[in-house]
């Protein structure tokens, strides 16, 4: 256990910290959803796609735990639009949990749809989105060559406010850190040891250069939280919410427009009535 269970930047709007005895029963929650998840598919390990970021750090952490070094399999996949610091970071968490890894360039391989079709490849969306979707390819090509199954690093934060390419990251088997808001992923990974510059790490989803979740969300992940826990999975209305959490009517209405905005993302794609055709 590392020393402190509780790394956060800054004080939250809201503490939504867990203590140790929580943090003991999450993780052994956690670690056995893994490994009943692989026993019930009947395979033989997981695939997990490595960042050096907090989440997949994180889930590689639990996924050894639940199934040994030879159950997981790592795959770092860098392109032009990551930082190498990062992608360092992804190896060095492998080494140091002892899995077997490989290092997979997506590059030429984002090249070939971006010279397939043109007229996209200066959307840097778009783009964007072509990178995130190989690493979900590729993640099933080896999952599918070795009888694995494919672990997903969303946490809930993430799938609340649609923060995940569709198809993309969230093209998986399992998220197990998915029930826990990203202060709580910071808790949970500095509880089970991981190291204290990855627990702290700008996060980034990596689709281009300098790249910030919280760039992209327009406010940072402890006052989403906050907001998250309060006003849209808990009972407190917008004026409540403003005065609890010393918040902006404006960060509320981000908020709620990123939940309702990704309604489809969170769940299956739609088909007609069939009593109707």
């Amino acid at each position: 256990m590392a020393e402190e269970s509780v790394l956060l930047r800054e004080e939250p709007p809201i503490d939504l910290t867990l203590s140790d005895d929580e943090l003991d029963r999450v993780e052994d929650h956690l670690v056995s959803f893994i490994r009943e998840t692989v026993e019930a598919a009947g395979a033989d390990g997981a695939t997990l796609g490595l960042s050096g970021g907090i989440d997949s750090t994180t889930t590689a952490h639990l996924a050894v735990e639940a199934l040994g070094t030879d159950g997981l399999h790592g795959l770092v996949m860098p392109s032009e639009v990551n930082d190498p610091d990062t992608m360092s970071d992804a190896e060095r968490v492998a080494t140091d949990l002892g899995i077997e890894y490989d290092v997979i360039e997506i590059q030429p391989i984002a090249e070939q749809f971006f010279e397939a079709y043109p007229d996209a490849a200066d959307d840097r969306m778009a783009a964007g989105n072509v990178y995130v979707r190989t690493r979900a390819v590729l993640n099933y090509f080896v999952a599918n060559h070795e009888n694995r199954i494919v672990l997903g690093t969303g946490n809930r934060s993430e799938a609340m406010t649609g923060y995940f390419t569709k198809y993309g990251d969230q093209a998986v088997d399992c998220n197990p850190i998915g029930g826990l808001y990203k202060q709580q992923v910071r808790q949970l990974a500095a509880h089970i040891g991981v190291d204290r510059d990855l627990v702290m790490q700008t996060p980034t989803a990596g689709m281009w250069v300098d790249q910030t979740d919280e760039d992209e969300l327009g406010l940072d992940y402890d006052t989403l939280d906050a907001i998250l826990a309060l006003h849209i999975d808990g009972p407190l209305s917008t004026s409540a919410t403003i005065e609890a959490l010393d918040v902006t009517a404006e960060q509320i209405d981000r908020v709620e427009s990123l939940v309702a905005e990704s309604e489809h993302k969170r769940a299956m794609p739609p088909a007609p009535d069939p009593l109707l055709l």
